[in-house]
């Protein structure tokens, strides 16, 4: 397997890693290797296919929309919208936000 040595490592850099590889009960080089997997093995995701399964989920879900004045409600009186009575025991809308 092939050996990599990172020169010139700013101070600040390291800390962070040794501090993230503590946190996740890792040695400092498993921590690198996660971390470069992270950032280099990611997976992009076409736009369309990512709302596609956004939308299969809230299907799956079959929750109530919220519509804007539910939404305006609950900023207002600083709850969540999903709480808000207006939201409980209403009807499914076709003028909800989808």
């Amino acid at each position: 397997m092939p050996a990599v040595t990172v020169k010139n490592l700013p101070d600040d850099l390291y800390q962070r890693l040794k501090t993230n590889a503590q946190a996740h009960h890792r040695s400092i080089n498993g921590e690198l290797i996660a971390t470069l997997e992270r950032a280099l093995c990611v997976q992009r995701t076409d736009p369309e296919q990512q709302l596609a399964q956004i939308r299969a989920l809230r299907r799956e879900l079959d929750l109530p929309p919220l519509d804007l004045d539910a939404i305006r409600a609950a900023i207002e009186s600083g709850r969540p919208a999903s709480r808000h009575p207006s939201v409980h025991g209403r009807q499914r809308s076709t003028q909800g936000i989808s």
